[in-house]
This record gives C-alpha cells, sequence and structure tokens, in this order.
C-alpha cells in the first residue's frame, strides 16, 4: 500500500470508519477529518472514532471541510500523501429540502480540499462519488462513460459537481485524481437513514415499513467490505489524469425482494405499508464493473444474502 499518511475526510461515518480500520491494520497514519454533524445521531460517528482513538497512528480532527482556512492549515502541517474524500452531505430526499447546504458542503468543501491539495503537494486524492450521478438512465448496466446529463436531484447534481472539480485539477494541475461511484453500500454501522438499516430496526420492532412503488425498483447492493476493498485497490492504483471507477456488485435486487431477504436474515415478517414513488428516486442503478476489475483487480465477494446475514448479526448484537 502506497504512502504513510493518509487523510480521510468523513471518516468517522460509515464507509469511512471501516476504511480507516484498515489503513491502521496496514499500518498506516492515518489523519480522520469529521464535523460530526447532526444529519444522523452524532453519538454513532462517535462510537465509530472512538474505537481508533487509542491507536499511536490515529489522528482525530474536528472540522468542517467547508472551513477553507482549517482545511488549507491540516493539509500544509500535515502533508498527507493520499486524501480520501469520503465526507459529504448525502441522500437524494434530505437534498430537496436543504440544496444550499449540499451545494456549499458538496461542491465547495470539494473545492477547498482539492485546492488544498494542490498547494501541499499530495500525491493522489481520491474523491468518493455516488451511483446518483446516473440520474435516470435508460442504459443498463451503468458505465463509467455514459453521459451524465439526467441529475434527479441537488445531490446527484453536487456529486457531478464534485467530479468536474476533480477533473479540471487533475488537467490543469497534473493532480492524480481517482473518483469512485459507489452503488448503495451496506453492512454493519450503516447510517441509520438508509434503507436497509431502516427496514430492518422497524422490523425488529414490530414496526411498519414503507414501502414507496411497487416494489419493483432496483438497487445494487455491494457490502462494505468489497466497496472498502476497492478504494484500497484505488489506493495503490498509478494514477494519471483523472480515472472515473464503479464500485457496485453488478446485481441489481428488487425491493421486494430485499425485504423478503431481510425477513430471512432477521427472522421476523415485515409489516408492510405502500406508498407513491418519491421525487428524486430512479427506477434501477447497475454498476458494469469491468473497468474497476480489469484495472483495481476488484472483485466483489458479497451476495445480498449473505451479506445481510453478517449485518443481520450486527445489528442484533445492538437490541
Amino acid at each position: 500500500m502506497s504512502g504513510d499518511t493518509y487523510l480521510v475526510t468523513g471518516g468517522a461515518g460509515f464507509i469511512g470508519s471501516h476504511l480507516v480500520d484498515r489503513l491502521l491494520e496496514a499500518g498506516r497514519r492515518v489523519i480522520c477529518l469529521d464535523d460530526f454533524n447532526d444529519f444522523y445521531d452524532p453519538a454513532l460517528k462517535r462510537e465509530h472514532a472512538a474505537v481508533h482513538r487509542g491507536h499511536g497512528g490515529y489522528r482525530l480532527v474536528e472540522g468542517d471541510i467547508r472551513d477553507r482556512a482549517l482545511v488549507e492549515r491540516l493539509l500544509r502541517r500535515e502533508r498527507p500523501e493520499v486524501i480520501v474524500h469520503l465526507a459529504a452531505r448525502a441522500g437524494v430526499r434530505p437534498s430537496l429540502k436543504e440544496p444550499r447546504l449540499y451545494a456549499e458542503t458538496n461542491v465547495t468543501g470539494t473545492l477547498n480540499l482539492l485546492e488544498a491539495a494542490r498547494q501541499a503537494g499530495t500525491g493522489k486524492f481520491i474523491f468518493g462519488s455516488s451511483s446518483s450521478v446516473y440520474g435516470v438512465n435508460r442504459k443498463v448496466p451503468f458505465a463509467e462513460d455514459d453521459p451524465l446529463l439526467h441529475p434527479v436531484s441537488p445531490y446527484a447534481a453536487t456529486k457531478i459537481a464534485g467530479e468536474a472539480l476533480c477533473g479540471s485539477y487533475a488537467a490543469v494541475y497534473g493532480l492524480p485524481v481517482i473518483t469512485l461511484r459507489f452503488f448503495t453500500v451496506y453492512g454493519p454501522r450503516q447510517r441509520p437513514d438508509l434503507a436497509i438499516r431502516h427496514f430492518a430496526e422497524a422490523m425488529l420492532q414490530g414496526r411498519e415499513i414503507t414501502l414507496f412503488g411497487d416494489g419493483g425498483s432496483a438497487r445494487d447492493y455491494t457490502y462494505i467490505d468489497d466497496i472498502v476493498g476497492g478504494i484500497l485497490a484505488a489506493v495503490d492504483y498509478p494514477a494519471r489524469g483523472h480515472e472515473i471507477f464503479n464500485l457496485g456488485n453488478a446485481s441489481p435486487v428488487e425491493l421486494r425482494e430485499l425485504v423478503r431477504l431481510l425477513e430471512e436474515a432477521l427472522g421476523v415478517r415485515a409489516k408492510i405499508r405502500r406508498a407513491p414513488d418519491q421525487p428524486g428516486d430512479v427506477p434501477v442503478t447497475y454498476a458494469a464493473i469491468e473497468k474497476a476489475g480489469r484495472l483495481l483487480g476488484y472483485r466483489p465477494e458479497t451476495p445480498l444474502a449473505e451479506g445481510l446475514q453478517k449485518f443481520a448479526r450486527w445489528l442484533a448484537a445492538r437490541f
């Protein structure tokens, strides 16, 4: 694994904390930058960070990527070889309510990091993007060179903007950048607002779950260990310019089938309430992963049924 010092933004979050686990296990020095905002209970993120606090190679910095002075000061002092930028305001539906906050964090915050990375001479910048950038894409599976012309939420638009900024810094300043488009990540420590955890907690408590639409929408659910493996492969990849990779499972599953598999994993029946489709939702996400397989050696190994069993064991231990 290349480099000695890694800056992981959003390193106390779901994906970020798992990545920090692996980096520390590999003997790397890790700086976690996280603002512990209240998008969901900050205590959950503090719980993730607490696991790392006693490690000699770990440093936690509480701060907001919108704070340009803080970002520049941190990078000037620490000079990380690699930045893995995972901090973001996430979620399609919340972005409909607070589009300005999403733009300030996901666009201006990303610009702050790119500019500070350029000034600090960072060796590689890895940007965590999203399958949401594909919007209502009628061509499946989604490939990295598909045109991104139909975003259906402010969240998706801010991620497209972040990717464009990354591309410009690679082209103009020679900063090596890798964009990773994540497809519906799930597993232990998953955010409580995301469907799998939200559904599972309601089912274990005997509450109704709400299914939007007819249950036929499909998502390319990708287990956290596979995603982190892809990120680590990107860290080692000798990027030139701006490279974009999908990290997904290449196996979309319909919502109704997800609920059935959750029932099996949890050992309970779901109480279901139906509701109309929601603005910003897309009918399917489906990752083409041939490029990631060819250049990164990316091979997702966790079928959804197996990943849900692992997730269910983790969640049951918390109840």
